[in-house]
This record gives structure tokens, sequence and C-alpha cells, in this order.
């Protein structure tokens, strides 16, 4: 029996998952944060590195130490209904009503709208998602293929395409790092704290624990089938694949402070990555911009069908044929890229902030599971106090056509009770009650084994 892979079996796993990660908003973001952070770029680009890449790795060895199959089984941990909630909530805002129809529109702006004319635009994107997404369902179709698609061509070719950006922003920097000074938001210890918070914009964290089953399933084909052994080799592919990610995050924003002293500050990271294509390449600087945008939507939307059609397969068995799941996963994504795409963000933004405190919960009791033997009184009390404050966060951040069919009354209670709730001014309003339900999950605990002691 096969107990470890060999080194170019942990390169190609590691360029996969790399792959599905790092889509459109991982290369906009770090640039955009280089632009604002300028001379206080790496005290910025630490704390980015920790919240962007250190968490998609913990959530990665979450599932590997906690010996889960996926999303689904390390949630049950908490209870079924939770888990079934959780893992649809968590996989359609990631997934087909959200991440998946942006990977289209994302490449059209960047790759195509430059070069077409301002009356065929509709059409124009109509034909590129139908051709964007007949690709993503041709891929996603042979699950059993995603290391040679993503891990083998895809990645390489994203890759090559952006070290010609990164080779050329090392080898004529446009302008001193040091000669521009950081936005107020990054100066001084200000660099540390926001980038840190910037890092959660990645939505890394939440992809880790959607992308484990991919990757699981990966490992096994590769003839691996101990759950230790498993358990092992993806921790190893996800240190492999954050060491590229840190990398990459690190020149991306070199390329954004040293644009500042050129361009000032772009209105948004797309924009700046442009002017900085323009700037080296001239015209060819899009199509390379382009091939690189599209390269790195492609894989992650691929990631996304693949992933999302597995969960459900595997939650509700008898309903769905993972090929039946996969055409409609990249179906109602390509009518969501057409239509009404700034309502579905609208709409996505409070389900994202609802969700991401109860992934970090279910990472951190995952990974310190066996402290106290995967018990469900201590997941289910943690949980239950984090659900509470995330709904607040929730309430806060839905869009104003929602907030005027509700009582004034309640946004005012809202309000009230997050200013009295510690770290709510950092965006971090879960973690205070979440350790005090984890505090009383562990008493229980003691208490129900002294029991039976």
């Amino acid at each position: 029996m096969k107990t470890k892979l060999t080194t170019k079996e942990y390169i190609v796993l590691a360029s996969m998952l790399f792959g599905m990660f790092f889509g459109a908003g991982n290369l906009i973001f770090p640039v955009r944060m280089g632009q604002l952070a300028a001379s206080n770029m790496w005290l910025a680009v630490i704390g980015f590195c920790i919240t962007g890449v250190g968490l998609p790795l913990l959530g990665i060895a979450a599932l590997g130490i906690s010996k889960s199959e996926g999303l689904f089984e390390m949630s049950s941990n908490v209870g079924k209904g939770f888990a079934y909630f959780f893992t649809c909530a968590l996989y359609l805002t990631i997934g087909p009503l959200f991440a998946i129809p942006r990977t289209a529109t994302v490449s059209f702006q960047v790759g195509i709208r430059p070069f077409i004319s301002d009356g065929a635009e509709t059409l124009a994107l109509a034909a590129f998602s139908v051709a964007f997404f007949a690709v993503v369902l041709f891929f996603s179709l042979k699950p059993s293929g995603i290391i040679t698609w993503i891990g083998r061509w895809l990645n390489p070719a994203f890759l090559i395409f952006l070290g010609i950006l990164i080779v050329a922003v090392f080898v004529a920097p446009m302008e001193s790092i040091s000669k521009s000074a950081p936005d107020a938001t990054y100066a001084g210890s200000y660099g540390f704290v926001t980038g840190f918070l910037e890092g959660y914009n990645t939505m890394d964290a939440l992809a880790s624990l959607a992308f484990g089953i991919v990757l699981i399933d990966a490992i096994r084909r590769l003839g691996i089938t101990s759950p230790k052994d498993i358990s092992l080799s993806t921790i190893k592919a996800g240190v492999l694949s954050t060491i590229l990610m840190v990398a990459i995050y690190c020149a991306l924003t070199v390329a954004g402070a040293q644009s500042r002293g050129v361009f000032g500050v772009s209105e948004d990271g797309g924009t700046a990555l442009s002017l900085i294509a323009d700037y080296y390449f001239h015209k060819l600087g899009a199509v390379i911009l382009g091939m690189t945008i599209t390269f790195a939507c492609l894989k992650t939307a691929i990631a996304l069908v693949t992933s999302c059609s597995e969960t459900f397969v595997k939650m509700f068995p008898g309903t769905l044929s993972y090929k039946a799941y996969a055409v409609l996963f990249s179906a109602v994504p390509l009518l969501l890229a057409n239509v009404g795409l700034t309502n579905i963000i609208a709409y996505s933004i409070p389900v994202l902030v609802f969700l991401y405190p109860l992934t970090m919960v279910l990472i951190i009791l995952g990974l310190a599971g066996n402290l106290f033997g995967y018990d469900k009184k201590v997941f289910a009390s943690a949980m239950v106090f984090t659900i509470a404050t995330a709904l607040l966060d929730l309430l806060q951040a839905l869009p104003e056509n929602v907030v005027s069919l509700l009582p004034s009354q309640l946004f005012e209670v809202v309000g009230v009770l997050k200013e009295n709730i510690p770290l709510s001014q950092h965006g971090m309003s879960w973690i205070v009650p979440a350790a005090i339900g984890l505090v009383i999950g562990l008493v229980l605990h003691m208490t129900c084994k002294k029991q039976q002691q």
C-alpha cells in the first residue's frame, strides 16, 4: 500500500491547490494594498499574508488533522442540521451564486472589454460567458483529470503570463518605493493592522474548506488510502502552495508600491494592474494582462464547480448525478454573469460577513479537536455564541433596499449591541463571544467526563 507521495506529485498537488485558490481577486487586492501602503508595504504585506495565506493553510490543516472527508463531515461535529445548513450556504455563496459568475465577468472586463465598442458590450459579454462556461463545464465533467487540468496546464500557463509582468517590475522598477509616503490607513503600525484585515478580502479561508474535498480526492487518486497518510499529504501540499502564494503576494505588492509614484493611487487594483501592464508593454500589456486574468479566473471556476458538485452529490445521494450538478453549477453562473451581477454581489456580502466567523471558529476547533476528543458539546457551544454575533454583522451589512423593509428599531438595537462587544471596531466582534462559548463547552466537556469516571 502506498504511504507517501513523490516530490513531483507533491509539486503537482501544490500547483493544483494554488491554482484553485488564486483567482482575479488575489491579483488585485495586493496591488491596491501596495499603492496605499507605499513605503510601509512590508509591514502591510506581513499582515496580509497572515490572513490571506495563513488562514487558508490552517483550513487545509484542520481538514487534515481532523481526518475529515470535507466540510460537511467537519461541520457535523456541531450537529447534522448545522452541517447541512452551513455547507450549503458556504458552497452556494462562494460558488454559483457569487464567485463563479464573477470569474467570467472579471475576465471579460479585463481581457475583452478594452477591444470592443460600447454598443456591442452586452452581446459580447453573452458570447464570452457562454464560451467561458463551456470550457469550465468541459473540464469539470472530468473531475479525475483536475490535477492535469489545473496543476499541470492552466496554473503553469497563468504563472507564465504573470511572471512576464513580475519580471518586468523587478528588472525595470517604475519608481523607488521609499519616495512615496503611505496612506493614513497604512501609516506606522496601522500598516500591519490594515494589511491583516485586507487579507480577509481574498475569502480564501472559506475556500480552503470548500476545496478540501477536491484535494483529498486527488490524493486518493494518486494511491494514498490511509486517513493518516492522507492527512499528512494534505498538510504538505498546503504548505508548498502557500509558499508560492506568499512569493506572488510580495511581488504584486511591490508592483503596486512602485506604481504609486508614477500613477498615484488608482481607483482599484484592477485599474492599477492595467496601468502597470500598459507602462511596460503598451498595447501588448492588455493582451498579457487579459490572458493572466482569464487563466486565473478559469482555473478557479473549474475548481469551484468541481468541489460544489462533488459535495452536493455526497450530501444528497440519490438526487442528481455529479454531471447534472456540474451542468447546473455552470448554467446558473452563466445567467448571473449576464443579469444583475451587481445585485447578486450586494446580497452576497452580508452572507459572507455571516459565514466568515463561523468558518474561523470551525477551523480553530478542527485544529484543536484532539484536546477535547472532538466533543460535540464544545463545538456546539462555541458555534452558538459565534452565530449570535455573526447575525448582528449580517444585519449591519444588508443592502439599503432590504434595510428599508425592516423596522428601524431593529437596527438601533443592533447598533447598541455591537458598540458593547469588544473588538467590534476592528471587524472582529466574534472573537470574545466565541471564546466565551468555547470555555462553556470545555467546562461541560470536563464535567461530563468526570461524571463518567
